[in-house]
């Protein structure tokens, strides 16, 4: 799969450290406070602690070292008997926790220093999802092992190469989002991204530990050693050598969290999913399941995945705008008819429909399922099973045998035996899981209980 890397040679993450303050791109006076918020957090620093800390060169750091003592705010301990710098470490004096509190009321980020919106821009747009390519190889590579409908998964990676909103729908169970969650494997090349962002002087953490993953050991360069001036060393405020981040909301997602969130207790902001999400995968799953309706939800995404940009808004009410580089995988059980207008729904590049299964798919997802419980998988009680779902009208869904496999496994536990796939346990199952198929549960087993009675008058 092709890399995303045109203008990788000059992206802000490949750029050497920052030597001096103005090669941060950041306010002299936006450092100096920010020294004075981690002191005040961490207590007693080294010059080298302080260094590795910030993610910056100790020569960035030295000159508002000096401003803050020249200005009182800090003063300098002697930790050793050396006699040389090493020994000296930095505290904030009582007029420096007063002012570091002052700071620490209007924003609490005290961790390592920011990136500039510009920068950050330019990364996300040197490696951009839109120089991507799938191919039928990549698809069965990414989706080997995996029951999937032959056209629904050549729409999927057609659609891939779109950069386009996806919208998939189907019945509850179909396997929509595991579908969904499965398209981050056709994602290529690693990706930087800086810890915070810096917008009219407040500080936004981005880098999320859980969502951002590295793809292996990070380069020898990126652990933590700001306090060594090593000249050509890369900028430390960028994680580098990620995975592309993929994203998940459902029900619980409202038009709320998709803004710039502060919380006023903590005093710190929280990025938007989508915006964490940039140069990867955001799946909205459950659409129609929001407390908002899905007209707002999705017009909410109009100029986004229009113009390929959000705005977003600080607390003080200062409006930005940020790039928008993310593939939005909509899942619903709905038609998309029936969610949206035309306004809308013509951004969408593709609206894919994920049918129920088909009886050989059927019967390998429950192999599949019988073979992950260490159960033998039997074709003439397996039969029965069919003849069940065409006796009830129930369609053959992906979610199936996985559940009623599950349930056999379970009644096998509580009898105290190796569980396996016969009549009796299945009819089981079926009645637990479809408990709105008839009064008798199955209604093949329903049959039979006439049959008996029958023959019996």
């Amino acid at each position: 799969m092709n890399d995303v890397s045109a203008a990788h040679a000059v992206a802000p993450a490949d750029a050497r450290a920052p030597r001096t303050v103005e090669d941060t791109g950041l306010p002299f006076l936006f450092l100096a406070e920010l020294i004075a918020k981690v002191l005040h957090r961490r207590g007693q620093l080294r010059l080298p602690e302080l260094a590795a800390h910030l993610k910056l060169n100790v020569s960035v750091i030295d000159p508002l070292i000096a401003f803050l003592r020249a200005e009182k705010l800090v003063e300098v301990a002697r930790l050793g008997n050396s006699g040389t710098d090493a020994d000296l470490s930095y505290l904030l004096t009582e007029a420096g926790r007063a002012r570091a509190a002052a700071v620490l009321a209007r924003n609490a980020y005290a961790g390592p220093a920011p990136v500039t919106l510009a920068a950050y821009a330019a990364q996300v747009r040197a490696q951009s999802l839109a120089g991507m390519q799938v191919t039928r190889a990549h698809m069965n590579a990414a989706f080997e092992g995996v029951v999937i409908n032959p056209q629904v998964r050549d729409q999927l990676g057609a659609a891939m190469n779109s950069g386009r909103a996806l919208f998939l729908h189907g019945l509850a169970g179909s396997g929509k989002t595991f579908l969904a969650e499965r398209l981050h494997a056709l994602l290529s090349g690693a990706i930087a991204l800086p810890y915070a962002l810096m917008v009219d002087g407040e500080t936004i953490p981005l880098f999320d530990p859980v969502q951002h993953r590295a793809i292996d050991a990070p380069p020898a360069g990126d652990s933590a050693g700001g306090g060594i001036d090593r000249g050509s060393a890369p900028d430390l405020r960028w994680v580098r050598n990620l995975r592309r981040p993929a994203a998940l909301a459902g029900g619980e997602l409202t038009l709320e969290m998709l803004d710039l969130g502060f919380d006023p207790h903590t005093r710190l902001y929280v990025a938007p999913p989508h915006l964490k999400s940039n140069n990867g995968i955001f799946i909205i799953d459950d659409l129609g399941r929001q407390r908002c309706t899905p007209d707002a939800l999705m017009n909410r995404w109009i100029v986004p995945m229009d113009r390929g940009v959000d705005y977003l808004t600080l607390h003080t009410g200062h409006s930005f705008q940020v790039p928008f580089d993310v593939i939005v995988v909509f899942s619903s059980n709905f038609v998309p008819q029936r969610l949206s207008d035309g306004a809308f729904l013509r951004r969408l590049g593709y609206k894919i429909e994920v049918p129920p299964a088909s009886e050989d798919e059927y019967t390998r997802l429950f192999a599949q399922a019988c073979a992950e419980a260490g159960i033998r998988f039997d074709a003439a009680v397996f039969d029965y099973l069919l003849d069940c779902h065409r006796a009830c009208g129930v369609p053959l869904l992906a979610c199936h045998p996985r559940d009623l496999v599950r349930q056999l496994r379970d009644l096998a536990r509580y009898e105290e035996r190796a569980p396996e796939l016969d009549r009796r346990a299945l009819d089981w199952a079926w009645n637990n899981y479809f408990a709105a198929g008839s009064p008798s549960g199955c209604p093949l087993q329903l049959e039979r209980r006439e049959r008996g009675t029958m023959e019996k008058d």
